[in-house]
Formats: C-alpha cells, structure tokens, sequence
C-alpha cells in the first residue's frame, strides 16, 4: 500500500480501454466489421424491418440483429425464437437497473 493510502476503496474505478482487459487482439477488425454490418441501409428496408419487427412484437435492433447474426429473417411462426429474444430483453433491462 503506498504511503498516505488510508486502505479504504478506491475513489475512482479503474479506467478499462474499449476492448477491455485481455489483448487487444482483433479489436480493430470486429469494431469495422461492426461499422459494416450496421451501415445505413435504404429507407425501404428500414421501414420494411420496422413494420416486421412491429408485427413480431421486437424492436428494430432486435430484428436486425437476428438478422446480422443469425442469418434468419424472423417469421410469425418463429414463436420460441422471438419469446427467447424478449426473455433476453427483460433480463437485459433487469441487469441495467441493478
């Protein structure tokens, strides 16, 4: 413990870069092909992903990303995948509150 340190917690938490505490690794490379993947698409498709994320009771980045990620554009029929991602919702907003 350095001198003058009273032994209590710190004042400040400890400053964490963007990639986080291991490597940088490919840092750089997942944060363009983010950048990509989210790239302003026409208007068209927006509204389009809009008006079928509202039938499906999602937001639009919760559609999107099911897109991006899994490659599946989400249909009605799809019920235990769409219950899943709002389950995540919840547990989401939870943990932001705590």
């Amino acid at each position: 413990m350095p001198a003058g340190h009273n032994g209590g917690p710190p004042l400040e938490e400890e400053h964490t870069p963007e990639w986080g505490h291991g490597g940088i690794g490919n840092y750089f490379y997942w944060k363009a092909a983010h950048r990509a993947a989210w790239h302003n698409p026409s208007p068209g498709i927006v509204a389009f992903r809009i008006q079928k994320a509202e039938r499906l009771g999602l937001s639009y980045e919760e559609y999107t990303l099911e897109i991006l990620e899994r490659g599946r554009h989400l249909q009605i029929e799809d019920v235990e995948r769409i219950a899943e991602i709002k389950r995540a919702r919840v547990r989401r907003a939870v943990h932001q509150r705590s």
